[in-house]
């Protein structure tokens, strides 16, 4: 993580929709020093909870007149940006650090749809940063400078880890992996759930056991420094249940060879959709 504290970020920084993961990112930095009053909070329907809290915590929320943002964050939904693109042009100057996280939003087309972006910082945040735990990959335009690329990561690392890459071509690829990784994780306490329940297991039972489970490996996987593949195998005994079930798992055309799969097929799409 960044040691940029987030009370020195440039000023105002204006988010431009606050829905579920805008509103989350926001908690986030307010939590860890943003100053609300150099903070300003743009969307045409907030919810009853960022009205409340602009309110309590003394933020802006749509201003009459915008203003030159230090920072803007762009937090709607990426069909969104042809229509808020040219509202968005007054709150640009050249010295604007813009911090994008709509999917599927290249740096180049950003830079087509507000011609008056310089510095641009495209990121592709997943569903935990909504609770601090995220994997966010991010990638930054030539113009941006180390100080603002160490603004972007303050910003960012408030939702958990992030990853820079050289090569904007990379984020399909962490798209498939951890953008879109959480739904593999929730499909597989499903599955889990429902082979339970085929092996004779209430419905209710079932599902409280799958969900502990993969929420405790989870946790474990993470305060644990052995690789995932260490972790398995010192779990699994030769000759167990836990390898019959494997061998089942790990066979050809089992998991492993379905979420490599499942993972170019993620790919494919977002580089479809990208642009």
């Amino acid at each position: 993580m960044t040691d940029t504290p987030l009370s020195t970020l440039p000023s105002p920084l204006v988010l431009v929709g606050a829905g579920k993961m805008g509103g989350a990112l926001l908690q986030g930095w307010l939590a860890g020093g943003l100053a609300p009053d150099a903070t300003i909070i743009v969307d045409p329907q907030p919810s009853p909870e960022i009205a409340e809290l602009c309110a309590t915590r003394g933020i802006r929320l749509n201003p009459d007149s915008p203003e030159p943002a230090g920072t803007l964050v762009l937090g709607f939904k990426p069909q969104g940006l042809d229509a808020a693109a040219p509202a968005l042009g007054p709150w640009i100057t050249q010295a604007t650090l813009v911090v994008s996280i709509l999917a599927g939003k290249t740096v180049a087309d950003l830079k087509r749809r507000l011609p008056g972006a310089r510095a641009v910082v495209r990121a592709m945040p997943n569903l935990p940063a909504s609770i601090g735990r995220g994997a966010t990959g991010a990638v930054a335009s030539p113009e941006v400078d180390a100080a603002q690329r160490a603004a972007a990561d303050a910003l960012l690392a408030s939702a958990g880890i992030v990853a820079w890459l050289d090569d904007e071509a990379l984020i399909d690829a962490l798209t498939a992996v951890s953008g879109s990784g959480p739904a593999y994780v929730f499909l597989m306490a499903e599955a889990l759930a429902e082979a339970g329940i085929a092996a004779g297991l209430p419905a209710e039972l079932a599902q409280s056991l799958a969900r502990a489970t993969v929420a405790g490996a989870g946790a474990l996987l993470d305060a644990d420094p052995r690789s995932a593949e260490q972790m398995r195998k010192d779990v699994t005994s030769p000759g167990g249940t836990t390898a019959a079930a494997l061998g089942v798992l790990m066979r050809e055309g089992g998991l492993p060879d379905l979420l490599r799969e499942a993972v170019e097929a993620n790919k494919r799409r977002a580089g479809e959709l990208s642009g």
